[in-house]
């Protein structure tokens, strides 16, 4: 699997208990407010693609969400994925072959009739074009996929994977019409025809206008009418003042902690504005190339493992906007455990010592850790730099920050020039397998050259093949204590999902869950 652009930001989170879930929270009533007024979000993030094959960062999967369908969706709080565009969906064959039935009357915005044809289109076309900055690796398990009716849809896969239904149910599985879209070739004109509840009507780099779809048919139910997103291409300042001015009702995604503190700060003064609160599954690591000279060695990563402070970092640095993560899969993720911790336990300088000494170091280990501003946040710096002088207040190391342009950064990782980096991680669909798999064996999305046979050859195989997903537990603590042993990575933080808006906004809490799914037919304004 390809390292893909659904690496990300800073922590998408607010530990501002005064509004969360108050004011701007809970809808009184489904009829109240107007459903005919335009919602204005702002958001740092770009949208980096219209096209569902070339798209997976959070801006384009935002698009995506909205403006196409997929067979199955993530209904609001949840995460295990139910019918959408299908009626229903099911497995046979031992978690290799996935059936399901379309739902009867399905449209494209433009009238064209959505059929198994445009669904089977709409996957092997994403196969077909894998683009490296699309969603194509998400779908490697297809083998064929049949269409003996018009309402009917058969994958075949390659092996059993019982995380195929969360796989399409997420942006990779938006389907489009095959009148519209080119077999072997993105669209270059902007434009995106879908099925889901809105259509785009225009696209800017500074701004997207969606409307409502009326030939749409699916489980979402409308609240408004129109929605105007505002792109501020990582101007954070720019994005806190425009909600500060009432330039928009809504703040998603980009705002520093330091934005978050000040717009709270304005709570019930005249301007109203409120914060809402979260549950996410973003991640952040400090990655590791175990062929690196001087990290290679595991006596080096260990220290670091017993040096790094995870609750200063997230106290000073992200001003409690985020909480310290000790495993791979975040919590709220079936199959988490605390592996790092178990085995780490809190920082401890003589136990770095310790690990230095084993491995036969006696001198300062001379150390560079490499950070980039402008994917992961301004604050990925400060940070970084936090860590550095953690190492370097122990005595046992000299370590110094660099900091490079996203695209140079990735150029570099791939060509394996970093030692110690920083990666972040935004999740495709609420599994643990989407916090494992991409991790390991040839070209995972970290770049650190680390691989474990029983990992890629039987662990992940194992709990792929499993339709329940509740008793996968033993085998995913498995994986995370393994990982902890051998640290490819260090987990650094969880971030918690928020939104800053007018107190004139309702139903926010349903748009800000671990499917990472903003849902703009939730909200609603007052």
């Amino acid at each position: 699997m390809k390292a893909h652009n659904k690496w990300l930001t800073a922590p998408l989170a607010a530990g501002l208990a005064a509004a969360m879930l108050s004011g701007c929270g809970t809808e009184q009533g489904g009829d109240s407010g107007d459903a005919g007024a335009t919602i204005r979000v702002g958001m740092s993030d770009e949208i980096m693609a219209t096209d569902p094959a070339a798209g997976y960062d959070p801006g384009s999967w935002l698009l995506f969400n909205n403006v196409f369908q997929s067979l199955l969706a993530f209904p609001k709080g949840g995460s295990q994925p139910e019918p959408e565009a299908a009626d229903e969906c099911g497995f046979s064959g031992g978690s290799r072959v996935y059936t399901c039935t379309l739902r009867e009357g399905l449209k494209f915005s433009n009238g064209n009739p959505l059929t198994s044809k445009d669904v089977k289109f709409s996957f092997e076309r994403a196969l077909k074009i894998a683009d490296p900055s699309g969603p194509a690796p998400l779908l490697s398990s297809i083998h064929t996929i049949e269409t003996p009716d018009e309402r009917t849809v058969v994958f075949k896969l390659k092996v059993p994977d019982a995380t195929f239904p969360s796989k399409i149910a997420s942006g990779a599985g938006s389907i489009v019409d095959h009148r519209e879209y080119a077999a072997d070739a993105l669209r270059t004109d902007g434009k995106a025809i879908g099925s889901g509840p809105y259509k785009l009507e225009s696209i800017s780099d500074t701004e997207a206008v969606f409307s409502a779809n009326g030939d749409y048919k699916g489980s979402a139910k409308r609240k408004n009418e129109r929605v105007t997103l505002k792109l501020f291409r990582g101007d954070r300042e720019a994005l806190a003042k425009a909600l500060s001015a009432d330039e928009i009702d809504v703040a998603y995604r980009g705002l520093s902690a330091d934005d978050i503190a000040a717009l709270e700060a304005s709570a019930g003064s005249d301007k109203g504005v409120e914060v809402v609160q979260g549950s996410s599954a973003e991640v952040q690591h400090l990655v590791f190339n175990v062929k690196d000279p001087v990290v290679g060695k595991l006596g080096v990563r260990k220290a670091i493992a017993h040096l790094v402070d995870r609750e200063a970092l997230v106290q000073n640095v992200h001003k409690s906007t985020a909480t310290p993560l000790y495993s791979i899969v975040p919590a709220g993720i079936a199959g988490h455990n605390t592996a790092f911790f178990d085995t780490y336990g809190s920082p401890d300088k003589k136990k770095a010592e310790k690990a230095l000494r084993s491995a036969g170091i006696t001198g300062k280990v001379k150390l560079t850790l490499w950070s980039t501003p402008s994917r992961y946040g301004p604050s990925t710096d400060q940070e970084v730099k936090a860590i550095a002088q953690q190492l370097n207040a122990s005595g046992l190391f000299d370590a110094d920050v660099k900091s490079v342009e996203y695209e140079q950064y990735e150029k570099d990782i791939a060509a394996g020039k970093y030692g110690v980096y920083v990666k972040g991680w935004v999740p495709d669909y609420p599994d643990a397998d989407n916090f494992t798999t991409p991790f390991f064996g040839d070209d995972n999305v970290l770049g650190n050259r680390y691989e474990n046979a029983l990992i890629t050859g039987e662990l992940l195989p194992a709990v792929a093949a499993s339709p329940d997903r509740s008793a996968t537990g033993s085998t995913y603590n498995k994986v995370q204590d393994l990982v902890a042993e051998e640290l490819p990575l260090l987990p650094l933080w969880q971030g918690k999902q928020y939104a800053v808006a007018s107190e004139r906004i309702t139903g926010l809490e349903w748009t800000l869950d671990a499917s990472t799914v903003f849902r703009f037919w939730e909200i609603k304004k007052g």
